[in-house]
């Protein structure tokens, strides 16, 4: 069976049955496929009948076997089940009925009954990687479609967290270059030297150290597309060099007086004001001209709390899938819980919680509870507090989320609330901000941490503020 999916071809809302059958020796058996199933599979309905469900749908989740043996041994039909036949493609909604006797009376009928699961409403808020119903994510998904067929530079906006290197990736898979290479580096996260050799590559003895010739990212990804996250952070020597690979697309590798032709479509992403690092003279006026050709803003988890739900879905499918879990979904007052916080470290920090209460979890379904410790970590935290309490004595009332704009207030202890300022701007308060700064010793970075924030945003506060580090005592 070619198990390739044409995504021109769609289901009915009900389509014709597929129906297994269960002989007298306790082997499942096809009995028929519908020729609209069939088509949308790219198999032959009469070859597949009399094999093993097992054999034709190996990779089917749930197990579809497990499913018809589920109605006989309970009794009981199974409605709306989400069913993935195959790997990476649609998801099904499945009703799954006992059907009778087979005519010999030997083996038992199961009618497995086939929905899209994947319906309008689920493509509009599922795109490439990412999912979003809120109308900040759809403006995503639609400049993404839109500047895909470009060659143009894009510059990714967004917080740490928020998903730019999937917006990157979305635009590679989008554009006439998916089927060359995409490569990502992290600007910050290497040395100065060593990032503009990983950028140039660089030749035999050009430094101590250099034992051959190294081939650079633009090289490698000749054809494809290369994503920098951070780029605000790039030193300006580096930025000299990458911007005249931008201009005319020729490499230099360190220690070379030769230049090699690359064609490569560049995407950056920073989480600091490009804009304000020009004035500040710490980044490179034409070469932000020559980068700022298009530009997408990914807007934090906390202006699109709409998102939270279809997120912790995704998660929680993942984490299933990884650890073996079965747990079905999350309350309401979980959601709801989720949707209380500001997530500082947004999506990458909800993915981690997820993963968390996943692995701890024993039960079908998730409950508010399930977040308690976790909660009580971020409350300290976030108001630089030690709290000797034992989390164990405070299961009674579970504590809502305090967001970053109300750390001066005492921790709530009342259950089930949602703090009126979700979803507005942080708003850090000049105490706040002296207080953490002399927690950490006069390091702004790990005053930024403390507050839960990024040090860009931590930057910005002290600006409305009127405040330099000379005025943190």
């Amino acid at each position: 069976m070619k198990q390739t999916l044409d995504s021109s071809i769609h289901l009915p809302a009900i389509s014709p049955d597929l129906v297994l059958v269960l002989w007298g020796h306790g082997e499942w058996q096809v009995k028929s496929l519908s020729d609209r199933l069939a088509l949308w599979l790219r198999v032959d309905s009469d070859q597949v009948r009399g094999r093993s469900p097992a054999a034709l749908f190996p990779a089917a989740v749930p197990d579809i076997i497990s499913l018809a043996n589920e109605v006989l041994q309970h009794g009981q039909d199974l409605t709306a089940v989400k069913l993935q036949l195959l790997p990476d493609h649609v998801e099904f909604i499945a009703d799954i009925q006992f059907a009778g006797l087979t005519e010999d009376y030997l083996g038992q009928l199961v009618r497995i009954s086939l929905r899209e699961g994947m319906s309008a409403g689920w493509q509009e808020n599922h795109f490439r990687n990412m999912v979003g119903s809120s109308p900040a994510m759809h403006e995503v998904f639609r400049k993404i479609r839109l500047y895909a067929a470009s060659d143009a530079s894009v510059i990714i906006t967004g917080e740490t967290g928020a998903g730019k290197e999937l917006v990157a990736h979305a635009l590679h898979e989008e554009s006439p270059r998916h089927t060359r290479p995409f490569a990502a580096l992290n600007c910050t996260a290497i040395s100065e030297q060593l990032l503009e050799s990983e950028l140039f590559g660089h030749e035999r003895g050009a430094f101590t150290g250099a034992l051959r010739e190294h081939h650079g990212y633009f090289e490698r990804v000749d054809g494809g597309t290369l994503f920098l996250d951070e780029i605000g952070d790039m030193p300006m020597h580096t930025q000299a060099k990458l911007l005249r690979v931008l201009e005319d697309g020729q490499v230099q590798r360190v220690g070379s007086e030769k230049s090699r032709q690359v064609d490569v479509r560049f995407v950056g992403a920073t989480n600091v004001l490009l804009e304000q690092a020009v004035a500040e003279k710490k980044f490179r006026a034409d070469l932000y001209h020559r980068l700022a050709v298009l530009r997408i803003h990914l807007p934090p988890l906390r202006e699109r709390v709409d998102d939270i739900p279809l997120l912790a879905e995704l998660f929680l499918q993942e984490f299933n899938t990884k650890y073996g879990k079965g747990i079905k979904r999350l309350t309401n007052e979980a959601i709801r819980l989720l949707q209380s916080y500001l997530w500082p470290g947004n999506i990458r920090e909800l993915r981690n919680v997820i993963e968390r209460v996943v692995v701890e979890s024993e039960t079908e379904a998730i409950g508010a509870r399930a977040f308690a410790e976790w909660i009580h970590e971020r409350q300290r935290f976030a108001a630089g507090e030690v709290n000797s309490v034992s989390i164990a004595n405070q299961q009674t009332n579970l504590p809502a989320v305090i967001p970053y704009s109300s750390l001066s207030q005492p921790l709530s202890s009342s259950a089930g609330s949602v703090p009126s300022s979700v979803g507005q701007r942080v708003e850090l308060s000049e105490d706040l901000i002296r207080q953490a700064y002399q927690d950490e010793g006069g390091n702004l970075s790990a005053a930024a941490r403390r507050l839960g924030v990024h040090r860009a945003t931590l930057y910005r506060h002290l600006q409305r503020l009127n405040l330099t580090r000379e005025d943190l005592p």
